[in-house]
């Protein structure tokens, strides 16, 4: 299951008019029942609720006073999130007549009008508080509180991750959580904005738009609406028409396969980073030691030895924990054993939490060799979300193969490595023509969707943009990529041949030679072409394109943009 976690709100998305539907209720009950877990939040205070809504048991957790209390209804716990409001706010309302006015652990709630006096009151307080709106009513909660923060600790005290959690809304205060849910729903009767902005609206209006999305849940796990879940993509690269494309961050099985040195490792660290930016969890097994430094994963085994499966599984236990597995000190006949061995227990983390959202597997013709006694091979069974990597795409267990839903090739001859990967699977298609690939260039083959292969340039690791950053910055361009300052006559010819030099050439030039390539929109032109940086070029050529602007102002307006985007990013790495 891909959605564990069903998290909703209370007034005007499970309940109408304050109360929940026996249809409602049930649907509910059919979603704890399949092994999900159900969170509810809402603004209202624990003893309102309870009133209105009895069976808070349905619910693994439940977050009240928009997102400050945290209630485990199995033991009834109550545990309060941030620090009580501030007795003078409290006070300076009640001196302004603010009617109504509820006073919970952390919230404080009135409605409107009464807003303009309760920002007046914070403002004259000098307090870190914020106003949330909800259809009237107006929150004031401690800075940083809100049903999002709520939920995370919900989730955090569950073990689960938003990545694996589906929340349904239909107010201004349900913005928060649905955002960081994986998808966010809105019922029929939701704001307008709030529609807008979820993945998907129900045809139904609060308890029935939640039994609509229950019964999704139950049927599909929202397979059926991946479409429109495309924001989480994990970018790969643009096509030659500039198109972007990705991969899905769940299910979809890639294979990355080139001779030894072309690029594969860079290109799943590439992956790795941008599941590390949108916080996926994932777990690489190294059998070459070639991520042992990649920092925002434990790196687990080293040369003297492989770490026990009981150990990964410790350290993935935390959703915000990555993790290496490093087998260097494996040998090579011991490793598929390994892998045997983690698989299962792997699954079994996956089942019960989602997690980690990415296997990794290099050198797959080791762990997975085409060999493979046939009794393992049950272990792949509904074994989603892998990243295989390769320089041997025939060498690996046809099962592996055919469970491939992109193929990425890179290096030399890619149309050749891909004619391995097919025959290895007896596919007896037409041959791919000659195919070259310049730097920075893949080629990709979706092969669950009626198209051939074609090519996108990559996005640069961040490895790769602070190299380039370094080499613009301080290093040494050829000539025929350095700047020269020539003059109007073209009498002088300094070369700049990096950027740091340019500013200290461009700083000592005549005023006229200066104005002469500003004019000529010169500068831009390098940096675009030369660099490939057109955000920097963009940001220069508007100072060229500028009336009136000096020599002065213009050489100092170009040194802090190129300060601002080179030299400063670099020294703190």
């Amino acid at each position: 299951m891909r959605y564990l976690a069903f998290v909703c709100d209370y007034d005007g998305t499970l309940a109408r008019r304050g109360r929940v539907a026996k249809e409602t209720l049930e649907a509910l009950e059919k979603v704890r029942a399949s092994g999900r877990k159900l969170i509810l939040v809402t603004g209202r205070q624990l003893i309102d609720l309870a009133t209105v809504f009895p069976r808070l048991d349905v619910f693994s957790r439940v977050v009240v006073e928009n997102g400050a209390v945290l209630y485990r209804p199995s033991t009834r716990e109550e545990k309060v999130l941030c620090d009580p409001p501030p007795q003078p706010f409290i006070e300076a309302l009640q001196q302004r007549q603010v009617s109504p006015l509820v006073v919970g652990h952390a919230i404080v709630a009135t409605s409107e009008p009464y807003e303009t006096v309760v920002l007046d009151v914070i403002r004259d307080l000098g307090l870190e508080l914020h106003v949330i709106f909800n259809k009237g009513s107006v929150m004031v909660l401690p800075a940083g509180v809100n049903k999002a923060s709520g939920m995370a600790m919900a989730l955090q005290d569950l073990g689960l991750s938003p990545h694996n959690a589906v929340g349904v809304g239909d107010a201004e205060n349900d913005h928060a959580f649905l955002g960081v849910c994986e998808c966010s729903v809105a019922v029929a009767g939701a704001l307008p904005m709030l529609k807008e902005r979820a993945d998907l609206v129900m045809k139904g209006d609060d308890g029935d738009g939640v039994v609509e999305l229950c019964e999704a849940i139950l049927r599909h796990d929202l397979r059926e609406w991946e479409p429109a879940l495309r924001r989480h993509e994990i970018p790969i690269g643009t096509r030659a028409n500039g198109e972007p494309w990705g991969i899905n961050p769940y299910g979809e099985n890639v294979l990355i396969a080139g001779p030894s040195g072309s690029g594969k490792s860079n290109l799943a660290l590439g992956v790795l980073e941008r599941l590390v930016e949108r916080e996926y969890q994932f777990c690489v097994l190294d059998p070459e030691g070639d991520y042992e430094t990649f920092q925002p994963a434990a790196a687990l085994g080293n040369k003297e030895g492989a770490p026990s499966v009981d150990e990964v599984l410790r350290v993935l236990e935390n959703p915000k924990q990555n993790v290496v597995v490093n087998l260097v000190g494996l040998p090579l006949a011991e490793r598929p054993a390994f892998f045997t061995g983690l698989v299962p227990r792997l699954q079994e983390l996956r089942m019960r939490t989602g997690r980690p959202h990415r296997l990794i597997v290099d050198e797959t013709h080791h762990l997975l060799p085409r060999s493979w006694d046939a009794s393992s091979l049950g272990l792949l069974q509904g074994l989603h979300s892998m990243i295989y990597i390769t320089v041997q795409p025939e060498s690996v267990a046809p099962a592996v193969l055919s469970s491939v839903d992109a193929v990425i090739v890179v290096g030399v001859s890619p149309e050749a490595t891909m004619a391995r990967f097919r025959e290895a699977l007896g596919d007896r298609g037409p041959a791919m023509k000659s195919v070259t690939l310049d730097s920075g260039e893949v080629l990709v083959w979706p092969r669950r969707v009626r198209e051939g292969p074609f090519i996108i340039r990559t996005v640069p690791t961040q490895m790769e943009r602070r190299r380039h950053r370094r080499k613009y910055a301080e290093g040494e361009l050829p000539p025929e990529r350095s700047f020269y300052f020539l003059g109007p006559q073209g009498k002088l010819n300094l070369r700049a041949q990096n950027l740091m030099l340019f500013i200290q050439v461009g700083e000592g030039v005549d005023d006229e030679t200066w104005m002469h390539h500003l004019g000529r929109g010169d500068y831009s032109r390098w940096i675009r072409e030369s660099l490939k940086d057109d955000m920097l070029a963009d940001e220069v050529a508007e100072i060229e394109h500028e009336q009136g602007v000096s020599a002065r102002e213009s050489r100092a307006r170009l040194k802090s943009a190129i300060e601002r985007h080179y030299t400063l990013p670099v020294t703190p790495e």
